[in-house]
């Protein structure tokens, strides 16, 4: 078996590799299985995972990137694309160039050398506004919060792929729809990302707050890196269509995720007003996050995972809680992913 990773060097892509290796080592000697990588900047193919790799720097953000996609993809059983841009996210144009341009250059590659299996990292910020008291199922509409670029981008790729399963019938398509992500490989990463580098986090390996500001509507789910990276498997393995919710238990209101960073209670802010701090301080670029997340972490509904446990098999290793306890404290010691340029960071 052939499997191509696009975006294999970032959060989730070496904790598939991960994955892909224990995989490789108990299948049979004459069904081997062969890894390829792409990435704007090849890792360091010394270092595990990414060794025992075949590496390839394409950067899918810049136009004309179909032919060496297709090149590379040629006899590939599967292709898993997983690239993103989550910054410069005060320049939506260069994100967007990777976001939705690389994507659309990926599903061409696909249909030009005719791979039988594309999954695609979607996510719950694909979904419309929904609630936070009772699950959804891959049903739920998928039009995004409008005002969140990552929302609106994992919106376009869904509306790609429609059309794309619509004019490829032969391919199989799956769109895997994560919550939040989290690795301790990824704490340095993520800390650049999400928070920029004025705010002091070291300050966390000593400190914690005892009081946690936050909206009661933030409600949101999380899974470890590595189980989502099983999920991945899975579906290639299975050769499983359609889309799966993948999240970990428990969900995560504001006075758990208070208890699991170290604070000592959580006192309810509206909304609005958090999103109006989170707007000022990005604008002046005091923090790296802006304010659609608020949005998104407050209005994506919450997600049953019943189709991926049923179909898949899949069932969650690590907790949410302790994936956010695992970052969080990757965070405060500035957690860097060896070998990898984006976990490095």
């Amino acid at each position: 078996m052939r499997v191509v990773i696009v975006g294999a060097s970032g959060n989730v892509g070496s904790a598939v590799l991960r994955r892909l290796h224990t995989a490789s080592e108990s299948r049979a000697a004459g069904d081997a299985l062969q890894i390829v990588g792409v990435s704007r900047r090849a890792p360091d193919p010394t270092v595990a995972p990414y060794a025992g790799v075949a590496w390839v720097e394409i950067d899918i953000a810049r136009s004309g990137t179909e032919t060496a996609l297709a090149e590379v993809f040629a006899g590939a059983d599967a292709v898993i694309h997983l690239a993103w841009a989550l910054q410069p996210n005060h320049d939506e144009a260069a994100m967007r160039a990777t976001n939705v341009g690389g994507t659309a250059r990926v599903l061409a590659a696909v249909a030009a050398a005719s791979v039988p299996h594309v999954v695609v990292a979607s996510s719950v910020g694909a979904y419309s506004f929904g609630p936070k008291r009772r699950r959804i199922d891959e049903s739920w509409p998928t039009g995004g919060i409008a005002t969140a670029h990552y929302s609106r981008y994992k919106a376009a790729n869904e509306r790609a792929l429609d059309r794309f399963e619509a004019e490829m019938p032969g391919v199989v398509v799956t769109r895997v729809r994560p919550g939040l992500v989290f690795q301790a490989d990824a704490g340095a990463e993520q800390a650049a990302l999400f928070l920029g580098r004025l705010i002091p986090v070291g300050i966390l390996r000593v400190w914690r707050p005892r009081v946690l500001p936050f909206p009661s509507q933030g409600i949101f789910q999380a899974v470890h890196a590595d189980d989502l990276a099983d999920a991945f498997w899975r579906i290639v393995e299975r050769r499983a269509a359609g889309a799966f919710n993948i999240a970990a238990e428990p969900v995560l209101d504001p006075a758990l995720i208070a208890r699991t960073i170290g604070a000592k209670r959580w006192v309810p802010v509206r909304a609005r007003a958090a999103r109006l701090l989170v707007e000022l301080t990005w604008r002046l670029r005091l923090q790296a996050t802006d304010a659609g997340w608020v949005d998104i972490g407050t209005q994506v509904p919450v997600m049953s995972t019943a189709r991926a446990r049923d179909l898949l098999g899949w069932v969650p290793e690590i907790s949410a809680t302790a994936a956010l306890a695992e970052v969080v404290d990757a965070i405060a010691h500035r957690t860097r992913g060896a070998g990898s340029p984006p976990l490095e960071a």
